[in-house]
């Protein structure tokens, strides 16, 4: 599939994927189930047709991702600004500059794994948070793509360790902090008005460091047919790392709000209930 999307001409790569991804849908119905029963939860304001505009925009999205995924051998300083531009870089340098290192709060977005391997042609390149994918053929196809443009990829299962020594070499690191997690391992944060689990080591390791927070998402913009990799301002830590994680997962919302079609919402992000709520998948 990536080959194919590779060696097309772009146009022709474009319609390819998004055949791919509604070939997606058709035969894996429970990701729009799941995307449906997200958006009623979060958004129940919507119609039935607003939500399943959303949805058909998350398939093209993914579509779009996947076709830079697989033209990441051939994107370089002399083609990437085709396929995005920065938007509050200054953000980002002013956060470096402090010299404790950035820890950039990314969500799964717009197009994640475009954000990382551009930031590393145009600026410098920085490490990223990888969870191993189940086939672990896909895993090395897809994490060799992610290290091309010179991104240090930290295993999730070893990441804590590694992430405080490239934080006081004043480095970057990426981290996707959107999704589920065990109730063990942080605590619930209010997400659309609904509560969802969140991991609290991002907020953890920050206390830690001292690394600046940036949070940072590459956003399809149509009227440009290319991404803006687009950075915001430093998010100050007030030392309670409930309170923080609730700050950075309600900034997220905000983004989300006006992107509603570039987000996961196929995820079961709310799949970890408080005790005694029924569950809603």
């Amino acid at each position: 599939m990536l080959g194919s999307l590779r060696i097309t001409p772009l146009r022709v790569a474009n319609k390819l994927a998004n055949t791919y991804t509604k070939a997606l849908d058709i035969t894996i119905p429970r990701l729009r189930r799941v995307a449906r029963t997200n958006i009623s939860f979060a958004m129940p304001q919507l119609t039935s047709e607003q939500q399943e505009r959303i949805i058909d925009g998350v398939f093209r999205s993914l579509a779009r991702l996947l076709v830079a995924l697989a033209r990441f051998p051939d994107i370089n300083a002399n083609n990437v600004s085709a396929w995005i531009r920065y938007e509050g870089l200054e953000h980002y340098q002013a956060a470096k500059a402090k010299g404790r290192g950035v820890l950039i709060a990314t969500a799964h977005l717009g197009n994640w794994e475009l954000s990382a391997f551009a930031h590393a042609i145009l600026t410098e390149p920085m490490h990223v948070m990888v969870r191993p994918l189940d086939n672990e053929r896909v895993d090395e196809l897809v994490e060799t793509r992610r290290a091309l443009s010179g991104n240090r990829l930290i295993v999730k299962w070893d990441s804590a360790l590694s992430v405080v020594r490239a934080l006081k070499q004043n480095e970057a690191v990426g981290m996707l902090i959107d999704q589920n997690a065990a109730e063990t391992e942080g605590g619930f944060v209010q997400f659309f008005g609904k509560p969802a689990t969140a991991n609290f080591a991002f907020i953890k390791i920050a206390e830690r460091t001292g690394a600046a927070v940036v949070p940072g998402f590459a956003i399809w913009e149509a009227s440009e047919q290319r991404y803006v990799l687009r950075f915001y301002p430093q998010l100050e830590l007030t030392g309670n790392t409930a309170a923080d994680t609730q700050r950075i997962h309600t900034f997220f919302e905000q983004v989300i709000r006006k992107y509603p079609d570039q987000w996961m919402w196929i995820h079961r992000r709310w799949k970890t209930r408080p005790s005694g709520d029924p569950p809603i998948y």
